[in-house]
């Protein structure tokens, strides 16, 4: 059996995924690695939510991207309460939250110089004495940056925000044991709460309608995972140090899948399936999208294929590497009847052959120079960010740059991602690409009306391909 089709099977096995609704938060949640934002920051976190809605939420940050040179760490406090399930992304449910302090603790004198100059430099008057110059650094001194009590605020010098809180998504799967000896499986919680916008200039005053990497509950976690015992014994005046991993040369040639659902900003759900043939640069990919967070409702398919530039590594961006990527042709198949109505209705010659569009046909929309409606132009450059790692079930993991928050394209130099989307799983080597790729089905039945209308496709099938192409991180 093509390993392929054996990760797509594990996923099946793993796909139990239930969403916890109203989110059960209380206890910790931790990094399952050093986590990557826009910027670049190199952090890792540990959040703390008590029964009573407080909370004590702990964010670690490192000069390097394998988070064993701490730099500062953040202690935030406050209350949070849920609300209502979120209108905009389907899943989640919406929170408010209120800061009573943030104190920060500095690692090293030139963190204390760095730090003290930018808040001295950008802050209003209440901040400009915030540390006296010639002040020497402390080990585990704690200096106050926030505080409700005397409307003191200095974070924004810092980047700081704490709207992630605004949303929030708890799932639980089931973990298959991976020792022989033990049958059965363990419960593991993640904990999604909202992303952070790639402009550092929008991140203040931005609310998420995506998430960011999961955190895990520190008693309910993968295993193995060595970050996440360090992570959740750390305390802002011991940070994680993280163990020292191998750096991986890029190797990119292959087949990669997503491992969860993924959402992006601005409520998309979708599934990733790339082929590199490292032989002569190109590349295909599928992007299966959905209209439910478990993607399960399909409702449009894009096949794009190009070639994609030698990697150099990445200066801004420590243990990155950047591609160029050229998308030189697309198909596009609409899955649901809303999406078909939208490609019929659109303007002639924007998208494919006008008004020639159904539910489960494919389309090439290579002449019409890609698809206005769905925001697919071609020919198309895009400026990449990627890196590769390895799990510590030794699978090899592709991470590829963080889509712009505003829905734009990275298509020039300066808008190269800075920080990482979900990882893609390597399911085949380059000597084992296989590029038959399977297609979602539609499967239509008439209504009363002699419409057309979508059948609910039979759930294993759905299962087999929510589990085909699955699991978002």
């Amino acid at each position: 059996e093509p390993p392929c089709r054996q990760q797509l099977r594990h996923l099946q096995d793993s796909a139990g995924i239930a969403a916890r609704l109203p989110p059960r938060l209380e206890g910790r949640w931790v990094s399952t690695g050093c986590e990557v934002r826009p910027g670049p920051e190199f952090l890792t976190r540990s959040y703390l939510f008590y029964t009573n809605r407080l909370f004590k939420a702990l964010q670690f940050y490192y000069w390097d991207p394998s988070c064993r040179d701490p730099s500062y760490s953040l202690v935030i406090k406050g209350k949070l309460r849920l609300r209502q399930a979120s209108w905009i992304t389907r899943g989640a449910t919406e929170a408010d939250y209120h800061l009573h302090k943030v104190g920060i603790v500095f690692h090293s004198p030139r963190a204390m110089r760095e730090v003290a100059s930018r808040i001295n430099q950008t802050s209003g008057e209440g901040c400009r004495g915030f540390l006296p110059p010639g002040r020497s650094w402390a080990p585990g001194a704690l200096y106050e940056v926030l505080s409700a009590k005397t409307e003191r605020d200095c974070t924004a010098a810092l980047g700081f925000a704490m709207h992630e809180l605004s949303l929030v998504r708890v799932e639980g799967h089931l973990q298959p044991l991976l020792q022989p000896q033990h049958s059965g499986s363990r419960v593991v919680e993640e904990l999604y709460l909202g992303d952070i916008h790639t402009d550092w200039a929008e991140r203040l005053h931005y609310r998420p309608t995506g998430y960011q990497r999961p955190l895990q509950s520190a008693l309910h976690h993968v295993h193995p995972c060595p970050a996440c015992g360090i992570i959740s014994r750390a305390d802002e005046h011991h940070p994680p140090i993280l163990p020292a991993r191998a750096a991986l040369p890029m190797q990119l040639s292959g087949s990669w899948v997503s491992s969860h659902c993924e959402v992006r900003p601005a409520v998309l759900f979708l599934t990733r399936y790339f082929t590199f043939h490292g032989n002569n640069h190109t590349w295909e990919g599928h992007y299966y999208h959905y209209s439910d967070p478990l993607c399960r409702q399909p409702t449009f398919t894009i096949y794009a294929s190009g070639h994609y530039s030698q990697g150099i590594p990445s200066s801004k961006v420590r243990g990155g590497t950047e591609l160029a990527f050229k998308v030189t042709r697309a198909r596009v198949t609409p899955m649901d009847q809303v999406t078909v109505l939208m490609l019929n209705s659109s303007e002639a010659g924007s998208c494919g052959l006008q008004g020639s569009w159904s539910a489960g046909v494919e389309q090439d929309i290579t002449a019409t120079n890609g698809c206005l409606a769905l925001g697919i132009k071609l020919p198309h450059t895009e400026y990449e960010l990627f890196k590769t790692e390895q799990d510590t079930q030794e699978r090899s993991l592709l991470y590829i740059g963080e889509r712009p928050t505003d829905g734009s394209s990275p298509d020039s130099p300066d808008k190269r991602p800075t920080s990482y989307q979900a990882p893609l799983i390597q399911c085949a080597a380059a000597s084992e690409e296989f590029s038959n790729y399977i297609s979602l089905k539609y499967v239509g039945r008439k209504d009363a009306n002699g419409i057309e209308a979508l059948k609910p496709l039979p759930v294993a099938f759905l299962l087999f391909i929510a589990l085909l192409f699955l699991r978002w991180d």
